[in-house]
């Protein structure tokens, strides 16, 4: 992070830069609403902290004294996480999820927690605006870690943290224009992070580049003994061999599977084809599975572990749940045992076949979405129209069965001014090589650098 630097050498001070980010969400969020609550007096005590262990020489790293902001599905200790839903406006947990904990362990600073859809699905809740995306307010911010989009593109945070399950950390990411790292299922601990379906949530950061991605990774990533399921190889350094650059990485592209992609987005994947061509990667032809299975496989799925995930309140409290959600609770509740183990079966035989594919190659290219950026009318008809659904979710949610990582970088914009974005796969615990890939595209591109024009609320 370029701030962190100044930070380290007290060219500026954590407070400063924490006064000016909190004046800039008072004069700004207003409008855009990616905030569920601002936690302005804590964030300018820990900024004092941060300045004064920097000035004593406890440096603890490159998030120190940055200001971060957290999405309302993580625990927060004494402070409200209402995971999207009214049904928890009230909730104060006692403790932090191991995430938030961890970014406070190394200094960073915590401005609030960032608006979600309900429970991390599809929608909003009812009662709960939707944030408005910073480019143009007629256009989807995305799903579901819209909020964490919304506030890291409009400069109201250095980075946040979001969460994946069927695309919402790449989502918002390409509606917004930002970066967004999803780990491998594991690499980050899920410990205190309100579940949506708990084998395809994936906690992970959101940023403004592909390096403070990483630095933020490195903080997050690693064992946890309160969350059995998180991976227990050794975290990496991910920034140590990011300027390494991407010449000799095999990168592959499975033309069938962006036969359809609208023709700009079209047009922003082969520019960035030839970008990696011109850092010397070698784009190599691949034949990825059909996936069409595998998405219709998704939702069933993730209805089920979802209404494990609300037996508590769901449908005890049924009344006080948005349509959406309520009815895919339903659907959960519905779905039979053995239609059940049909789906975790043909999981695995999808998981091995794209794990083959990827033991070939360094890195996978695909698009975020087929379309071009499309408008919150548009996505509220979703519900009408099934096929919109499957398509939207056609490159995203295959990674969240699997369980592979991924990284979202900016790839251009339309003409209409409306930001295109593009992924990267990775095999398993390859996340070293989506940071250094994402350094290396950044380095000679500027997508990821231009902002939105803001002005501050009535």
């Amino acid at each position: 992070m370029e701030l962190a630097s100044h930070l380290r050498t007290r060219e500026v001070s954590s407070l400063d830069v924490t006064r000016a980010q909190l004046d800039r969400i008072a004069a700004l969020d207003g409008a855009l609403g990616s905030y569920a609550q601002v936690t302005a007096e804590a964030a300018l005590a820990q900024a004092e902290v941060a300045d004064a262990e920097i000035a004593a020489g406890q440096y603890r790293g490159p998030l120190h004294g940055v200001p971060l902001a957290v999405k309302d599905l993580c625990w927060t200790e004494g402070i409200p996480t209402a995971a999207g839903m009214a049904i928890h406006a009230a909730h104060r947990p006692t403790e932090d999820a191991t995430v938030v904990r961890r970014l406070k362990d190394a200094g960073a600073v915590l401005l609030g927690k960032l608006q979600l859809t309900e429970g991390a699905y599809s929608d909003h809740h009812p009662s709960i605006p939707a944030p408005k995306n910073p480019w143009d307010a007629e256009l989807w911010p995305g799903m579901s870690s819209s909020g964490s989009g919304v506030a890291t593109a409009a400069g109201l945070c250095y980075g946040s943290l979001g969460s994946d399950t069927g695309g919402s950390i790449r989502f918002p990411c390409a509606a917004n224009g930002v970066t967004g790292l999803k780990p491998t299922w594991g690499r980050v601990s899920r410990y205190g992070v309100f579940e949506l379906a708990a084998s395809m949530d994936h906690i992970g950061p959101i940023a403004r580049s592909a390096a403070d991605a990483g630095a933020m990774l490195q903080v997050l990533a690693g064992r946890d003994p309160k969350d059995p399921t998180a991976r227990l190889e050794p975290v990496p350094d991910y920034l140590e061999g990011a300027s390494r650059g991407v010449r000799g990485l095999r990168i592959g592209l499975d033309e069938a599977w962006i036969d359809d992609v609208a023709p700009e987005t079209k047009a922003m994947l082969t520019d960035a084809m030839a970008t990696f061509r011109a850092l010397g990667a070698d784009i190599v032809p691949v034949r990825l599975p059909d996936a069409a299975q595998a998405i219709a496989d998704w939702f069933p799925l993730c209805a089920v572990e979802a209404a494990l995930a609300h037996e508590a309140t769901y449908p005890a409290r049924k009344d006080e749940y948005g349509r959406v959600l309520a009815q895919v609770l339903e659907d959960g509740r519905a779905l039979s045992a053995t239609a059940y183990q049909a789906i975790l079966l043909r999981r695995m035989h999808f998981r091995g076949l794209v794990d083959a594919t990827l033991g070939a190659i360094d890195l996978l290219l695909l698009p975020v979405h087929p379309f071009s950026p499309p408008t919150v009318a548009t996505m509220q008809a979703l519900g009408e129209q099934p096929d919109l659904v499957s398509r939207l979710l056609r490159y995203t949610c295959p990674f969240d069965l699997t369980g592979h990582p991924t990284l979202t970088l900016p790839g251009g914009f339309t003409q209409a001014g409306r930001p295109l974005a593009f992924q990267l796969v990775a095999q398993s615990l390859a996340e070293a090589t989506l940071v250094r890939a994402g350094v290396a595209f950044q380095g000679i591109t500027s997508w990821h650098r231009r902002h939105p024009a803001l002005r501050a609320s009535a």
